[in-house]
């Protein structure tokens, strides 16, 4: 079998300076990712690539698919995208945000078109790092993140949840710790992505790793 392609979209938390990183992988949990994966295998020759941009929403993924994934042929696709869609509901733009219905639709359609491509597909859900379960941004992320798994279920795709894994970090330690700003991870907390991803990749296809 020859070296597989591995992509990985979405906004800022994908993106982590991938462009000025001469690398190309970011300092994110996409660097991460990658690093395990050759602790796990010194001779893994995956090709990672990273297409996050900060700032997208579902809108700006829709205009660059064709480029950012469709032209690239990828063997795994992961999908990670929504804070920004309700963030600027909250940030004074709101002609700039994505409601759920916009969210859904677009996203399904995005995927409908990465299903032609015979990739295996993995949903990352958005997440925020608020303790406050009924804060209002909050609880439109989530809302975001249960569309992204029933669009895992429709589309037999791969689904990281972070929420979970966010909340039991913030009952252990000051959420600080995993983000600052509530949506753009630590150190720490791109490590906690990684280590989700890989446990959902993994138990999917357990002679992947």
């Amino acid at each position: 079998m020859g070296t597989e392609r591995w992509v990985f979209i979405g906004d800022s938390i994908t993106d982590t300076g991938r462009r000025e990183d001469p690398e190309g992988y970011g300092d994110g949990y996409v660097s991460r990712i990658r690093e395990q994966l050759l602790v796990g295998d010194p001779a893994c020759t995956t090709d990672i690539l990273n297409r996050g941009v900060s700032g997208d929403t579902v809108r700006e993924l829709r205009q660059r698919w064709q480029t950012d994934v469709t032209a690239l042929k990828p063997d795994l696709l992961s999908v990670k995208i929504g804070v920004n869609d309700v963030w600027r509901s909250f940030d004074g733009a709101p002609d700039r945000a994505v409601n759920a219905d916009e969210y859904r639709a677009t996203l399904r359609g995005l995927l409908g078109e990465a299903s032609a491509l015979d990739c295996r597909l993995v949903l990352v859900t958005p997440f925020l790092v608020e303790p406050d379960r009924q804060e209002a941004m909050r609880r439109e992320v989530e809302a975001r993140a249960h569309i992204v798994a029933e669009l895992a279920h429709e589309f037999g795709a791969t689904l990281v949840e972070l929420q979970p894994a966010f909340d039991e970090a913030m009952d252990a330690s000051s959420p600080e710790c995993w983000a600052p700003d509530r949506v753009h991870p630590s150190g720490p907390g791109h490590l906690l992505i990684a280590r989700e991803w890989l446990r959902a990749v993994e138990s999917g296809a357990p002679t992947l790793l």
